[in-house]
């Protein structure tokens, strides 16, 4: 079911249309950028320690002298989630960032020398850091284990939510769980505060070929998309069967 063949007018038409609703997100898109600048912080007052490519580093370390840090938490303990994989195979030039006064780094709980290593075979060039030893994953909801530190999972505790890839509740043999989120950090002299996390579905924009599918007419070519039938599911969502590493073929 492909889109409807008409004139050149009629396109312009409809265009114009969906233009004014474009218009309309983007202007509440600039009105909830506003109100999440507005957040509140909460200084950071525990002293975690990563390791990078020359050592051991804090967390004031990560900045690299800038005021703001924006951290990537990707899934990696043994293996790479092919998920936090698309997201990495993303970024690049970093320089627009760093001219405004922004880091950009990743933090996984894998040992450091997994992640570098893993790092030179994909060819990326982002900084990555290991959180591993440290409680960092689990105070910031990226390592869900109640045994370690309360669970929290989309911002709601293991008493109020409902586990989204099980409809059910937190369960102990989910101790462990890996979660992909972003994380926006403010510095202000040497004190460092957390500004804002996001998990799910908030991270997808930062999936740099959804942007670019979003604007196509099959879309990302997933089951829930609308109009149903328009394009044939390729199984590459998150979770889905077929989503690989990037470069690495699917099967048949």
């Amino acid at each position: 079911m492909n889109p409807e063949i008409v004139s050149r007018e009629q396109w312009l038409a409809a265009r114009l249309e969906l233009l004014a609703r474009e218009k309309e997100l983007t202007k509440a898109r600039d009105r909830l950028n506003a109100d999440r600048r507005r957040l509140p912080m909460v200084r950071i007052d525990k002293a975690y320690a990563f390791e990078g490519p020359d050592g051991t580093a804090s967390l004031l370390d990560l900045f690299d002298g800038r005021r703001q840090l924006v951290m990537h938490h990707f899934m990696f303990t043994d293996h790479m989630c092919p998920s936090c994989a698309s997201a990495a195979d993303g970024i690049s030039g970093l320089r627009q960032l760093h001219d405004r006064g922004t880091t950009l780094v990743a933090v996984s709980r894998a040992p450091y020398d997994e992640i570098a290593a893993f790092r030179d075979r994909m060819g990326w060039t982002f900084p990555w850091y290991s959180s591993h030893g440290s409680d960092f994953n689990y105070d910031f909801h990226a390592t869900l284990d109640d045994r370690v530190a309360p669970v929290v999972l989309h911002f709601r505790t293991g008493e109020e939510l409902t586990v989204p890839w099980t409809g059910g509740p937190w369960t102990a043999d989910m101790r462990g769980t890996e979660m992909p989120g972003i994380s926006a950090f403010l510095r202000v002299d040497d004190d460092v505060f957390h500004t804002y996390s996001t998990f799910g579905r908030g991270i997808e924009e930062f999936h740099n070929g959804y942007r670019y599918l979003d604007l196509t007419a099959l879309g990302r070519q997933e089951e829930w998309e609308e109009p149903r039938g328009r394009a044939e599911p390729l199984g590459m969502q998150v979770g889905g069967p077929h989503l690989r590493l990037p470069g690495e073929v699917s099967p048949a």
